[in-house]
């Protein structure tokens, strides 16, 4: 069942690059006790994510930590090698966590996979943004559409903060 606006998140694991190699973590080990705003991207590098739906987080970034939020994360279907590039070359101030989802263990557990076979891209996640507040959705915004950003993009979700 498609997670919705009330609903506590599932188990799940995340892998994460820190300095001394790979970290796995739990939905409790990021969500618990923390209001987070997890953005979710079909993939790091393609089109749309890169050059429209991080820059949008990153330029909202303070102002969403301003209202309250303790954490922002990005989460995709890659695998955590691609995730920490990715972060590396588009978070220069630090300002978010980025979440490999690299067998899509997350995004299926939550109903929000689609199939971009088609264009190579195997199970990928839908693109969407999420208010959590200690594990529980509070907000969620989901695109009808992989390669758009006009409901999930950071300006949005703080909107609603």
């Amino acid at each position: 069942m498609t997670i919705k606006v009330g609903d506590c998140l599932p188990n799940a694991t995340f892998r994460i690059m820190t300095e001394d190699g790979v970290l796995t973590k739990s939905t409790d080990d990021i969500f618990k006790s923390k209001k987070v705003a997890l953005f979710a991207v079909p993939g790091a590098y393609t089109g749309t994510c890169h050059k429209q739906h991080l820059p949008s987080i990153f330029a909202s970034a303070n102002a969403i930590k301003g209202k309250g939020v303790n954490e922002i994360a990005i989460v995709s279907v890659n695998d955590v090698f691609v995730m920490n590039a990715w972060k590396r070359d588009t978070d220069q101030r630090n300002e978010a966590t980025f979440l490999a989802d690299g067998n899509a263990e997350f995004a299926k557990a939550i109903d929000m996979t689609f199939d971009g076979s088609e264009k190579g891209l195997g199970i990928r996640s839908k693109r969407y943004s999420m208010l959590v507040e200690d594990g529980v959705v509070k907000t969620l915004n989901v695109e009808d559409s992989p390669g758009k950003v006009e409901v999930s993009g950071g300006d949005k979700l703080l909107g609603q903060l």
